[in-house]
């Protein structure tokens, strides 16, 4: 596997085996995979939960067009 990284992400990985909380560049970016793969999660629960609190809500009656005329006009 081959990959590239910007010039400011490959001095953010040297600077972090550096300060010798990294062995190398691969546990800074094993470190980094790990962290995004959580925080896609909670993205993805927290998504979930808001879909399902929408489904089991009370129904505004209005239109897809009608909620997002009322967002436009400022209102949430």
């Amino acid at each position: 596997m081959n990959i590239s990284f910007t010039d400011q992400q490959s001095e953010y990985i040297a600077q972090q085996v550096a300060s010798g909380d990294y062995r190398n560049a691969s546990e800074v970016v094993r470190e980094a995979l790990r962290l995004h793969r959580q925080y896609r999660q909670q993205v993805i629960n927290d998504l979930r939960a808001q879909i399902e609190q929408g489904w089991d809500g009370p129904s505004s009656g209005l239109s897809v067009r009608g909620i997002a005329e009322h967002r436009i006009a400022g209102g949430g």
